[in-house]
């Protein structure tokens, strides 16, 4: 594992708190929706739940990626993390007043869901001003290990707790785990935005002028995304492999009519939907093997290609472990894909607008999977899963192949 980031004592302080919190503020993941389901018996309480958090986290993003260009990045990360923390406070107190509420619920979660926003875009924004642009592979690297290691055992040990302790003391446990973050980051230095400094203009302009200054600059990461022949490539082969190569939602169908599994899902479906982040973890284990190669973006795009041929190997599968071995290993290349992405973006994104970009880079990664969800969903009523699965494997290696062509900025791109 290429752990030389963490030689940046900063960095260092904030990687460790977010591994904690990783695993034990993550509970809520699985308390939210227990609760709404157990309070409505209705998984449609659920859906709404998702759509809620869904909307708030796009709006946040944008927003907070304006602002972090205009303010203190480590203020906008500290209040951001307090956000999260509160609103965890909240669905704690709502489940010791009997937790029947939806709308509370719906409330709180979409608070849950602005933090979310606020922390996923001044995160991009904040790393890149911790440690030099030679180690932006290795540090988002080992950011995405400790992201997807919560991911495996928050849910996990959620499961364990539910029945010992109820849902409530999950949620007190995520805003305490919470406050190892809080902690960290209180540690960063002032990471004001480039050219500010104490007296300037900028610096004494009033704070409500700054936040209207900041919804109108939203747009300037759109516009910033689209004028970059790099940038937009970046997106492209991301895009590919996000709504092409990600057959999540056909996992359910696979597990019963082509792995045996029982209706309603089972051990069959649980494997499908763990061997992804399996894969994701064990490539963040070795990331020394690759974080320091040069070029990032043949290491992207080759990545990518990669994912798409696990894809095939995938809807070719006939048996569970065959199938399992493919999503492992395209959870291990798409590991390569993400540290390299985020690399490429952040340090070709001048710092005075990697707010405003992050933000908008944050709208299309989570808008990608949702969108791959609706067309394999609609593919495979047509040509059925396996066939649809296959398809997008061959759409997403293709794709990259044709972007690397078209656009030889990419392959020729070096890291510092």
């Amino acid at each position: 594992m290429d752990r030389r980031p963490l030689a940046v004592v900063a960095y260092r302080r904030l990687w460790a708190a977010s591994a904690v919190a990783a695993v034990g503020g993550s509970f809520s993941v699985v308390a939210v929706p227990a609760q709404l389901f157990t309070v409505t018996g209705s998984s449609a309480a659920v859906g709404a739940a998702a759509a809620v958090s869904l909307v708030a986290l796009v709006v946040s993003a944008l927003w907070t990626g304006a602002l972090a260009d205009l303010r203190d990045r480590r203020g906008v990360l500290l209040a951001a993390h307090c956000g999260l923390a509160l609103a965890y406070t909240g669905l704690w107190i709502q489940s010791l007043a009997g937790g029947r509420s939806v709308p509370v619920l719906l409330v709180l979660v979409a608070c849950q869901g602005v933090a979310y926003g606020a922390i996923m875009t001044a995160m991009g924004a904040v790393v890149p001003r911790l440690v030099p642009a030679e180690l932006l592979p290795a540090a988002n690297s080992l950011s995405s290990l400790v992201r997807y290691a919560g991911a495996v055992l928050g849910p996990v040990l959620a499961g364990v707790l539910i029945p010992l302790t109820g849902l409530g003391t999950l949620y007190l446990l995520d805003a305490l785990a919470l406050l190892a973050v809080i902690r960290a980051v209180a540690k960063l230095p002032p990471l004001l935005p480039a050219g500010r400094r104490e007296g300037s203009a900028l610096r004494q302009v009033p704070a409500g002028r700054r936040e209207g200054s900041a919804l109108r600059q939203v747009p300037a990461g759109f516009r910033f995304l689209a004028r970059s022949r790099l940038l937009v490539a970046v997106l492209a082969v991301d895009l590919a492999a996000m709504v092409f190569g990600m057959p999540v939602a056909l996992f359910p169908e696979l597990a019963e009519q082509v792995y045996g599994g029982p209706a309603g899902g089972g051990p069959e479906l649980g494997l499908l939907y763990a061997a992804y982040p399996a894969g994701v973890f064990a490539a963040g284990l070795v990331s020394g093997t690759f974080t320091r190669a040069a070029r990032h973006g043949v290491m992207m795009a080759g990545a990518a290609a990669a994912w798409g041929v696990t894809v095939v190997a995938l809807g070719l599968a006939d048996g569970l472990w065959t199938a399992l071995a493919a999503l492992v290993l395209g959870g291990a290349v798409n590991f390569v894909l993400s540290a390299f992405r985020n690399a490429i973006t952040q340090a070709a994104t001048d710092d005075a607008l990697r707010g405003r970009v992050q933000g908008s880079l944050t709208v299309v990664l989570i808008g990608g999977p949702q969108l791959a969800n609706a067309l394999h969903g609609a593919a495979a009523s047509v040509l059925g899963a396996r066939t649809a699965v296959c398809a997008g494997g061959v759409l997403t290696t293709v794709t990259v192949a044709a972007v690397v062509w078209a656009v030889p900025e990419l392959r020729r791109y070096r890291g510092a």
